[in-house]
């Protein structure tokens, strides 16, 4: 028999390059963010053929883009806790299929009314599915390299906007707007089987949860192919105290989590406000809708940029400066965008150097959670602080029409837009200074010798 061997299983994924298997995790789960941004950012595309074809005002648009907005924050309070409790893998196949399915019956809505609800419905499933494929990659990720790959994973967020982008001026004009939900639903539909077949579950959460050493075994074998782990005892993951919830307000996380929660607030009503009512401020300050829906997929295309970047920043220098800088940056391009509108060029580059600071940055601090709170309470983090930053979204994208009705102008209108960049970049900063590292919860707990 084998001489029993203690085996914490994050120094096994620290001690090994990326492997195939790793960076298949990273891509399937890539492909669910890009459907999730996809869907997401599909209203805002097709709001403009919306109001022509059902003649509806730009006050009746707002409940439809807080409707799917508000399910998305449902879906991510709803969610994270029982991925804690069940499996990442499992909620994530559970929220793909429903989304899919939501997004796919809102095509045949007859009514303005209709619609809202089912794009509500559709928010519960996108809202659960974004936290747990950020939670599951950063569990597969060694420490020095997670911040770069998880953020290049959620990079699939806004890629997949800007696909929406893209796929609204071309299929709307010819298929008309239901066609962009149509292939909203098809595509999660299609990537489920991949998904069941393909993501393994968390081998974090697998000694969290007592599973058998020799299934642990087998998915770190995956990573280190080389390394002997017959016999071994797995430990390294803390047993919680109390509720999964409950632990985001312990000693030691409880100033993270609060200062995290107002910064994806501020971050994600600036992004939604942005992506909700930029194609029709710019098709109403003269140009195309095809022109508007391409300046708008520039907010995507730089948020990816933004990511990668930043990503590649936070492994090498502190985290919490970067983002701070970026989003003190963000809230000058927002301003620009203001006094832009005359100049198309002008405003291109303004929406991308927001999207590359906002979206960038809100990528940022996914990875910056996934990194702070500990295996036993991580899909709770994640998903909790998406769900108030979501609760953002749904601010920033029903005071759009509030604020354009104010009539002050649209440089005044931006100006205004940019002072929650600035809110947000001192939060992440004041987290970065108060807020300390995660801490064990209790002991760690040995799964049991394998066989």
């Amino acid at each position: 028999m084998p001489t029993a061997r203690s085996i914490d299983v994050q120094d096994v994924i620290n001690r090994h390059g990326v492997s195939g298997f790793q960076i298949r995790i990273v891509i399937l789960c890539f492909l669910v963010v890009a459907i999730d941004g996809f869907d997401t950012a599909a209203i805002g595309y097709i709001a403009p053929a919306l109001r022509a074809q059902w003649q509806v005002s730009q006050s009746q648009l707002a409940p439809l883009f807080g409707a799917g907005l508000f399910g998305l924050m449902i879906g991510a309070f709803l969610f994270g806790p029982l991925a804690d409790r069940v499996g990442r893998k499992a909620m994530l196949v559970v929220t793909t299929l429903f989304f899919g399915l939501a997004s796919l019956a809102s095509a045949w809505s007859t009514s303005i009314e209709m619609l809202t609800v089912l794009r509500f419905i559709t928010g519960l499933g996108l809202g659960g599915a974004m936290p747990n494929a950020i939670t599951l990659t950063s569990e597969y990720c060694p420490e020095h390299r997670r911040s770069f790959l998880t953020m290049a994973m959620f990079c699939g967020f806004t890629v997949g906007s800007a696909l929406g982008g893209f796929a609204a001026a071309h299929l709307i004009a010819d298929y008309g707007w239901t066609s962009v939900l149509v292939l909203g639903g098809v595509l999660p539909l299609a990537l489920v089987p991949l998904l069941m077949l393909g993501l393994p579950e968390s081998a974090r959460f697998l000694v969290l949860k007592q599973a058998p050493a020799d299934k642990i075994a087998k998915l770190l074998a995956r990573i280190a192919p080389g390394e002997d782990l017959s016999g071994a005892t797995f430990t390294g993951i803390a047993k919680p105290k109390g509720s999964p919830i409950g632990q985001l307000f312990q000693p030691g996380l409880v100033t993270g989590t609060i200062c995290l929660w107002l910064t994806f607030f501020m971050s994600l009503l600036i992004f939604y406000l942005l992506s909700s009512w930029l194609p029709t401020i710019i098709s109403s300050s003269g140009l195309t809708l095809k022109e508007a829906s391409l300046i708008t997929v520039m907010l995507a295309t730089g948020g990816t940029v933004g990511g990668l970047v930043l990503g590649a920043l936070m492994d090498r220098v502190n985290p919490h400066a970067v983002l701070g800088l970026s989003y003190l940056c963000a809230a000058g391009f927002v301003a620009l965008i203001g006094s832009a509108t005359g100049s198309a060029a002008l405003l291109a580059v303004a929406v991308f150097g927001a999207g590359f600071c906002v979206g960038g940055s809100q990528i940022g601090i996914n990875a910056l959670a996934a990194s702070f709170y500990p295996t036993a309470n991580r899909a709770t983090g994640v998903s909790w602080a998406n769900a108030v930053g979501r609760i953002g979204s749904v601010v920033g994208s029903m005071i759009g029409a509030s604020l354009i009705g104010l009539g002050l102008g649209l440089p005044t209108t931006f100006a205004l837009v940019a002072v929650p960049a600035v809110i947000a970049a001192l939060s992440i900063v004041l987290k970065g200074r108060l807020g300390a590292p995660a801490l064990p919860l209790a002991p760690a707990v040995p799964v049991a010798q394998g066989s």
